[in-house]
């Protein structure tokens, strides 16, 4: 959108600034580390809500709306289901607007802003910029408030102890009901709504087990699990029962496996075994680019031929080399399915009829390839 007003034309270009949201999650995760218990990728969502809002309520006459604090409040109630100490929570919001402000100046001068005009810019900027904190910590410790938070950390140090061998303060597993002779289902999730949280925490304490979150996931142990339905889009990933020296390892596994149960698009309960091979694979991502750039130099990213060859290839591994299912998964004519792998393979080495190692080293590299596409998920 076009406006012959510099100072809007400013606002509406970090509005929509993908480089600027990134440069301001950097600042915030390096000044605030406890802060970067948050996972990035719902940070980043976020950040680029909180400045949309802004510039959204800096070009609008009139004082601010309470809707355009609403994802401030939900920001700091995931903070504090997440368990960030609110304080860093504080810090990292103060380092993201300083650094929001540094990079408003800059491009206001390249703009050719008077310094009047700019100082009554910021200085509106600015206000809002406190509002949004209030808001911040009102949605933290409203959250707060309904997760129990006294009892709630003294699970979060128990299960850093446990789960990633930090040194406890004497906090007595048995407490909690944990022996040291049992065997627990280590769980991890990817929820971060405080109502979902709470929901969770709740479901696997009546199971015996105890919740809380750790490194910015929701994770546990439980003797037994509890059914989830319930848990809306979470997914929650679970191992077999292990003892608790092994949980360490049991909850490293589990946080791999979560990251491939969200690109599969899972929700619910998923036990790490129904994971294997995804999990296996995630854990090198740097063989999987040596694959991928091994394997498929010659597709271009930007060509979309390439990107329907590539899904296709795909979609056929994953249906078991069968042109029909292959066809039927994608609404394809078979004799598409056949032509798009027929130029693939004239592209690349890709094989008629591929071995089982065969098969797992291309679908990793395609799987790696269509993760680099500028707009993959």
């Amino acid at each position: 959108m076009r406006t012959a007003d510099p100072l809007a034309a400013l606002v509406h270009g970090l509005a929509d600034d993908a480089r600027l949201v990134d440069d301001v999650v950097a600042a915030a995760r390096a000044q605030s580390p406890e802060s970067a218990r948050l996972p990035r990728a719902e940070s980043r969502r976020y950040v680029a809500a909180l400045i949309r809002a802004g510039c959204r309520t800096f070009l609008r006459t009139g004082e601010p709306e309470a809707g355009d604090f609403a994802d401030a409040g939900r920001f700091g109630a995931e903070g504090a289901a997440l368990g960030v100490p609110m304080a860093a929570l504080i810090s990292g919001l103060h380092a993201g607007r300083s650094r929001t402000l540094e990079i408003a100046i800059a491009r206001g001068r390249d703009a050719g802003l008077p310094d009047d005009v700019l100082l009554q810019a910021l200085l509106r900027l600015n206000r809002y910029g406190n509002t949004l904190e209030r808001h911040v910590l009102d949605g933290y410790r409203t959250a707060e408030r309904h997760l129990d938070g006294d009892r709630r950390l003294a699970r979060i140090r128990l299960l850093r102890h446990l789960l990633l061998g930090e040194e406890g303060d004497g906090a007595d597993p048995a407490r909690f009901g944990l022996s040291p002779t049992g065997r627990y289902h280590c769980v991890v999730s990817d929820a971060t709504d405080p109502s979902r949280v709470r929901e969770l925490e709740q479901a696997f304490a009546r199971c015996g087990g105890v919740l809380a979150p750790v490194r910015g996931r929701l994770c546990g142990l439980t003797p037994r699990l509890p059914g989830v339905a319930g848990s809306g889009p979470a997914v929650v990933v679970t191992t077999p029962p292990v003892p608790l020296e092994k949980a360490g390892e049991a909850h490293h596994l589990a946080r791999t496996a979560l990251r491939a149960a969200r690109e599969r698009g899972l929700t619910g309960l998923c036990d790490v075994s129904e994971l294997a091979g995804e999990s296996a694979l995630a854990a090198q991502p740097m063989l999987a680019g040596f694959l991928r750039d091994g394997l498929l130099a010659a597709l271009d990213p930007a060509d979309e031929f390439h990107r329907e060859l590539a899904g296709t290839a795909l979609s056929y591994l994953d249906h078991g080399q069968r042109l029909d299912l292959t066809a039927g998964v994608l609404h394809l004519h078979p004799n598409t399915v056949r032509y798009r792998l027929r130029r693939l393979r004239e592209l690349t080495d890709f094989g008629e009829r591929l071995t089982v190692l065969e098969t797992v080293r291309w679908w990793w590299a395609l799987s790696a390839w269509r993760r680099e596409l500028p707009d993959a998920a």
